[in-house]
């Protein structure tokens, strides 16, 4: 059965700064009065492709506290650098993906690499911050860095194009990200007529933005820059590419738990989120430069 469409919304109307190296709309959860109908995901920035011009100075967001979810940063053009109070670092670029567990608590940074900033040129990117259910918001920091290379591909028949999954499973593939809930992450590219059928299952909520191109999906079309998200009724999902695209697909199982949420910290309650800061302003999230 056609998982059915409930709503596609239109690109947000105004960008916001997110220090000075990531010029995002927000699609939610600005706009959705119930979090629950993107749960397990919590927001969705975007940076649809901008030409930073070079700069000595790496452009980005210095060192911020995150507490009780996980952050997770997908690279479609241009390199992102990332450092941590855990010890972890690393660059990501086109294709690869950074996916952050803060979990008890942690502070990072993100910028533009280096050598990028130096040359400037095409920015595109996408950050989720994805929540974790009240028996991990306390779990382990960590960091997983996953490489383009790394994920599990499906190679669509007629030359349709390819589907990099980062999380969870499509048609029988599974990628690499470790997860806390069930939930599937596609990186989609499909050629033009290229066609994906592929199945979500009917409890997830699930959604997808169109990042470049114009498709007709289970009947309705959605084009560039558009995010379509979906009723929970029906498995099925049929994509077909009326010009060269680029997807992100995602899905999960809703957490059915109160959200309490002070910036960057997300909790179950508000004596939660006082303790989450009182920890911060002690430094029990640790030293980052």
């Amino acid at each position: 059965m056609i998982k059915e469409i409930e709503q596609v919304f239109k690109r947000p109307a105004n960008y916001g700064m997110v220090g000075d190296g990531f010029r995002v709309y927000n699609y939610f959860p600005t706009g959705f009065n119930d979090r629950m109908r993107v749960s397990p995901f919590l927001m969705l920035d975007f940076n649809p492709e901008f030409n930073f011009g070079p700069s000595d100075t790496p452009r980005g967001v210095g060192s911020h506290p995150h507490k009780g979810f996980e952050t997770v940063t997908i690279a479609y053009k241009g390199s992102v650098a990332h450092h941590d109070s855990k010890g972890n670092s690393g660059v990501i670029n086109a294709g690869d993906v950074q996916w952050m567990t803060a979990g008890a608590g942690i502070l990072h940074k993100e910028y533009h690499e280096e050598n990028f900033s130096k040359t400037g040129g095409a920015f595109q990117m996408v950050q989720l911050w994805v929540n974790l259910p009240r028996a991990n918001k306390l779990a382990p920091a960590g960091y997983q860095a996953i490489e383009a290379a790394q994920m599990g591909k499906v190679i669509l028949d007629n030359n349709g194009g390819t589907v990099n999954v980062i999380a969870g499973e499509c048609n029988g593939v599974k990628g690499p990200a470790k997860t806390f809930t069930q939930m599937n992450v596609f990186d989609i590219r499909l050629n033009e007529n290229g066609k994906l059928n592929t199945l979500v299952p009917q409890n997830h909520n699930c959604n997808m933005l169109v990042v470049e191109g114009a498709v007709e999906v289970n009947g309705k079309t959605a084009s560039e820059h558009e995010f379509v998200l979906f009723k929970n009724l029906g498995d099925g999902i049929n994509i077909h590419a009326t010009k060269n695209s680029v997807i992100l697909l995602l899905s999960g199982l809703p957490i059915n738990e109160p959200i309490a949420q002070y910036g960057p910290f997300v909790m179950n309650t508000r004596e939660e989120l006082y303790e989450a800061i009182d920890e911060f302003n002690a430094g029990k999230f640790g030293v980052l430069n």
